[in-house]
């Protein structure tokens, strides 16, 4: 039979909660802890997905969900019909600079409307977009300082630019401007739609390039869902493909890769997945040890009154509400608070966790509501979660064993009898021993800080500064700006160091050794005059990557031939003593290539993050001939017809083979790596290496592509200076790197672990804290009545309080043990799983914290129980025993 009685146990609820304030304030203190835990999570997350999500935007460019690359007019006209666009934005490219003062920036001149330019944050901060019919221009301050102009509405400035390989000189007014984004990869010069028309009628551009006098067409869906089915969708319903680009309804798209949702789609990161779950269930284990404790202690102090409640006839289920309805009122007062203080703490912990992230940039902390619901929800469960086992100790204990409870001491319990007598320490030990289910939880509480302390900084004096700047080997390294820039993806012959500016570098003082790295090159970057022959396996191997299997045998039938063999890219060094001395020898005798008398090479294998060399990177091994083609003329035709023309015609469709050249039949010598910095910074072709001289001589290149030195260490903050005004000023083309780059982000990325760590430690520390409090607090609340038995036959207050101290000595004692052992335990276990994941990490045996931590715990285990005791021991014995009998 139902009953209407919801009202009398809020009444009865509420009124047990203002009986206990001391309880309600250590439950409301884990709850906001709890709260705080989860909220700073949750904003550094969100906050972070978000400044990936704003500088993946700026990296690729823009934030429309997808683009339609070079099409019509027509095609626009077609493709802009269909209803799952919402909005779209146009583009048309003109031209790009390549001269100083441009040839360390890379910028665009182009058309675009009101959308793209908002999407491509291209809308002027100042001022506004060109009008059609002009002469003006809107661009970025980056653009304007280093043409030396002052950012003014009507200031005029001259551009000269490649327009579809041509070169062009145009004046602009300039009609607006907004701040450059460091995040960038790219600045535009915006331009009215009629003036690049002008500039194509000008030059009589055609489009040879594939990319002029097109358009793109950036679109924006409903939502970013699912962003390349909606692409093929419009497509398909528009009757054009994206996939063979020989058919003549080819279009080529492109899908924002910025959009946090649709790239954990496709990359479905399980690391990541797995540290969020683990974060999740950390916090929710450590905040349900001291609510579920708390609640257990106070059920075990209300028994008699459950009890009770039982006998006038309240069902277990309504006794379970009663708890639970405790639980939630004191959630509506915790959470709140947790929720604010969690979020400002979020606030200044991430642009902490940012600082190491050089491409990331955070212009404002998220505040999506899905922090403060998820946040919210994870609280509130895990305050419900920690009240169901107190409450069902609560709902099963019969009115008669009510009676009888004492902390423990209840039904099957069987009293020990002794003939040893009786000590304060073993009495103490007696006392933790009657609910052991509630010591447990207190020493785990306390344990959890200090293992996970222990666990940070095992992590952090993991960090092996050594292994991090493997990637460096030398102190610094000169070079063409654009060979460290990221948009750059080849090596030209007009980025060659000046052998004039190397000498004027070896002048200064400091530099102990250095060497010369010699690449090959090419008018275009593009097409390479050195090649090998391989076999048709090793060329489909090498080429797969970059072919469907169609274009692959197609390519196959068109490359030239030595008998079987077929010619194939690749990347080939020169370099001197200095910069070979940096390399790791895989296999073979790598000084063979010095020989004059003979030919020897190396072949370089790729590695992956621990410097272990990627076996299936490379066909060559030692003791193999390798045939290396140097062309010095090429003859170009038409592959269908056959016809030869005399120089490389304007039409698109040619191909090219050898008409001057020189076969050189090398045998490899020795198996190498490369520091990442000494390499061309771009992969996808086998790699030799020659020495200096050789690859000169057989090359006929001497195109040095980057000068590496090494300095004294009390010259390299004279010789980083002389640098910077040296690339800057002089040498303005030339830009360096230095091994204080790395040393900075290596040190950026080890405070950031360590405040994060520290920071979660400190909580969860505080909680452990809080519950050990608890536990001491609760266990001298409930024996009030036995301690004043115990002091009416005779125990002093002294022997009283002696006995409190051995008790949280056990406990704090118990917990560093315990924390000892787990950390023997875990931490080699987790190093193995720490050095897979990151690859400069070296594990260090420490126990440290806990040694630290000792002490301290220590202090806790002797002045907490004398604290609490104080408070309970201001009453008179008569009125303890009377009040504990009420």
């Amino acid at each position: 039979m139902k009953v209407a009685n919801r009202k009398i146990i809020r009444k009865i609820s509420l009124r047990s909660l203002t009986r206990q304030k001391g309880r309600n304030v250590i439950v409301v203190l884990a709850i906001i802890l709890t709260s705080i835990l989860f909220t700073t999570m949750f904003t550094i997350g969100s906050s972070i997905n978000h400044a990936f999500q704003q500088s993946n935007f700026r990296q690729v460019g823009g934030y429309a969900h997808a683009g339609f690359k070079y099409v019509t007019k027509d095609e626009i006209g077609q493709l802009q019909q269909d209803s799952k666009i919402k909005k779209f934005g146009l583009r048309q490219f003109v031209g790009s600079p390549t001269e100083a003062p441009f040839n360390k920036a890379h910028v665009e001149v182009g058309y675009s409307d009101q959308n793209y330019a908002k999407w491509t944050f291209s809308i002027p901060e100042k001022g506004r977009l060109p009008k059609e019919g002009t002469n003006e221009a809107a661009t970025d301050t980056r653009v304007l300082s280093l043409l030396g102009i002052e950012p003014k509405i009507g200031e005029r400035f001259t551009l000269k630019f490649l327009v579809d390989g041509k070169e062009t000189t145009q004046t602009f007014s300039l009609s607006g401007w907004w701040k450059y984004d460091e995040a960038s990869s790219a600045s535009h010069v915006l331009i009215p739609e009629s003036r690049a028309s002008q500039i194509f009628d000008q030059l009589q551009t055609i489009g040879d390039d594939g990319l002029t006098t097109l358009w793109t067409m950036d679109v924006m869906f409903r939502n970013s869902i699912g962003i390349g089915d909606k692409i093929k969708a419009v497509l398909k319903d528009q009757d054009f493909q994206n996939t063979n680009e020989n058919k003549a309804n080819y279009i080529a798209t492109g899908t924002n890769w910025g959009y946090s949702g649709a790239k954990a789609i496709s990359e479905q990161d399980p690391m990541a997945v797995i540290t969020i779950a683990v974060l999740l269930i950390l916090i929710m284990i450590t905040s349900y040890l001291i609510i579920y404790n708390v609640f257990q202690i106070s059920v075990t102090n209300d028994i008699r009154f459950y009890g009770l409640l039982k006998t006038i006839g309240t069902t277990g289920r309504q006794i379970k509400r009663l708890i639970r309805l405790q639980g939630i009122i004191l959630s509506c007062i915790g959470i709140p608070v947790g929720l604010i203080l969690g979020y400002l703490i979020g606030i200044k912990l991430t642009p902490a966790v940012l600082n190491i992230l050089n491409d990331v940039t955070i212009d404002s902390i998220s505040v999506s509501p899905l922090i403060f619901i998820f946040s919210a929800i994870f609280s509130f469960g895990t305050v419900i979660i920690s009240c169901r086992r107190p409450g069902k100790l609560a709902a099963k204990v019969s009115p008669v064993e009510a009676i009888r409870y004492t902390d423990g001491v209840g039904k099957n319990k069987k009293i020990r009898k002794t003939t040893k007598g009786a000590s304060i320490a073993k009495m103490a030990w007696a006392n933790l021993g009657r609910n052991r289910l509630k010591t447990l939880i207190t020493v785990i509480s306390l344990s959890l800080a200090v293992v996970l302390l222990n666990l940070t900084t095992t992590l952090v004096n993991g960090f092996d500064m050594d292994k991090y700047l493997r990637k460096m080997t030398t102190d610094y390294i000169v070079a063409d700006a654009g060979y460290f820039q990221v948009n750059t993806p080849y090596w030209t012959s007009d980025m060659t160091v000046p052998e004039e500016a190397i000498e004027e570098i070896k002048q200064q003082k400091g530099i102990t050794d250095s060497g010369r790295i010699y690449g090959q090159s090419s008018e275009d970057g593009v097409l390479s005059d050195i090649h090998q022959f391989v076999s048709e396996d090793i060329f489909r191997k090498n080429n797969q990557l970059f072919y469907d299997q169609h274009d692959l045998d197609t390519v196959i039938d068109r490359s030239e031939r030595s008998g079987d063999l077929l010619a194939d890219d690749v990347y080939m060094y020169g370099m001197e003593d200095f910069i070979l001395r940096q390399l790791t020898t895989v296999k073979g005798n790598l000084q063979k290539i010095k020989d004059p008398t003979k030919k020897y090479i190396a072949a370089v294998y790729q590695k992956n993050d621990y410097d272990s060399p990627i076996k299936a990177s490379h066909w060559a091994k030692v003791g193999d001939t390798v045939t290396i083609r140097y062309t010095d003329k090429w003859e170009y035709f038409d592959p269908d017809t056959g016809e030869i023309f005399d120089n490389q015609p304007e039409e698109r469709k040619w191909e090219r083979r050898s008409k001057e050249y020189r076969d050189v039949e090398y045998q490899v010598a020795a198996l190498v790596t490369i520091p990442n910095t000494l390499d061309y910074r771009f992969y996808g072709r086998n790699q030799f290496i020659l020495d200096d001289k050789n690859f000169i001589a057989d090359s006929n290149s001497d195109g040095i592509m980057s000068f590496a030195f090494d300095t004294s260490k009390r010259d390299n903050q004279q010789i980083s200076n002389y640098l910077q005004n040296f690339t800057e000023n002089e040498q303005s083309q030339l830009d360096f790197e230095s091994k204080e780059t790395y040393l900075k982000e290596f040190e950026s990325m080890k405070n950031m672990f360590a405040l994060l760590g520290g920071v979660l430690c400190l909580i969860i520390g505080i909680v452990g804290i809080l519950n050990f409090i608890n536990a001491i607090l609760s266990g001298i609340l409930a024996r009030r009545r036995e301690f004043a038995v115990l002091q009416s036959v005779g125990m002093t207050g002294k022997q009283l309080k002696l006995m409190l101290v051995w008790e949280g000595l056990y406990y704090t004692i118990g917990a560093a043990l315990v924390s000892l052992g787990l950390c023997l335990i875990s931490a080699p276990l987790l190093s193995q799983t720490i050095e897979k994941v990151l690859w400069f990490f070296s594990y260090q045996f420490t126990i440290v914290p806990v040694l630290i931590v000792f002490p301290i715990f220590v202090i806790l285990g002797i002045f907490i129980p004398l604290i609490s005791y104080y408070f309970v021991a201001k009453q008179p014995i008569i009125e303890r025993l009377r009040k504990a009998d009420n």
